[in-house]
This record gives C-alpha cells, sequence and structure tokens, in this order.
C-alpha cells in the first residue's frame, strides 16, 4: 500500500512561476521547496522539488534538468469546484491569459457554468460551478 499519492507537475525552468500563481488564486501554500544549487544537476536556484496545496489537494512540482520533448496533456486535468460564479470567472480568466480556451464559460448541460483551459504552463484545468 502505497503512502500517498501526490500529483506531480514536470516544468523546464517555470515550476516556482506555475506554483505561485496556483497558490495564490487557490488560496493555496507552499509547504516545501528546494532549489537546485551550485554544481548540482539543474540549473542552480530552480526547483529541485516542491510541495504545496491548493484547495486543499496536494500538489508536487519540479524543475527537469533534462528537456524534454513533451509537455502536458489535457487528457489529465485539475477539476475545481467553485464554489460561486465569481471564483470560477475569475480563475478561468487567470489561467486561460497566455494559455488555451479547450472549452469556453457555458451551461453545457451537466453544469450551471463549466469550463476547460490550459494555462501559459501547459497545464489543464476543469472549472465547474456547482
Amino acid at each position: 500500500m502505497p503512502r500517498s499519492v501526490v500529483t506531480q507537475l514536470m516544468f523546464e525552468g517555470k515550476a516556482e512561476e506555475a506554483m505561485t500563481l496556483y497558490v495564490a488564486l487557490f488560496n493555496g501554500s507552499v509547504t516545501a521547496i528546494e532549489k537546485y544549487g551550485p554544481g548540482e544537476h539543474g540549473k542552480e536556484g530552480t526547483v529541485k522539488r516542491a510541495e504545496f496545496t491548493v484547495g486543499g489537494h496536494y500538489l508536487a512540482c519540479i524543475d527537469s534538468p533534462i528537456p524534454h520533448a513533451f509537455t502536458f496533456t489535457p487528457s489529465a486535468s485539475l477539476f475545481v469546484e467553485c464554489s460561486d460564479e465569481a471564483e470560477l470567472d475569475k480563475a478561468f480568466v487567470t489561467l486561460s491569459e497566455g494559455g488555451a480556451v479547450l472549452m469556453p464559460p457555458n451551461n453545457y448541460g451537466f453544469s450551471r457554468k463549466f469550463t476547460w483551459v490550459s494555462d501559459r504552463f501547459g497545464v489543464s484545468w476543469q472549472l465547474n460551478l456547482v
């Protein structure tokens, strides 16, 4: 039995920027951060590993020291249950800025208001009004 399961996000030099945005937007907190130092495998000052929460969900992120030919895919996304329309609208504006709107905010029949966006870092978010 695993000790825990945490969503891990891998970036290339943008981990701290992304984590800071998510924590601010969803009233979360950074619980741990370790950065690469001089002479280590990753670029000095980038995130070796960080842990944080958003909306009570635990996540971790890293800045990969190895360039990759892949990034995030919308088929894996963070699903956020927004408590009111203002919260959904603010999250939509913030996350879609510099990103892509996969499904614009609308009533799709399964929710009063729903939207799906990919943020400027490539992370996919589904925002749902409960």
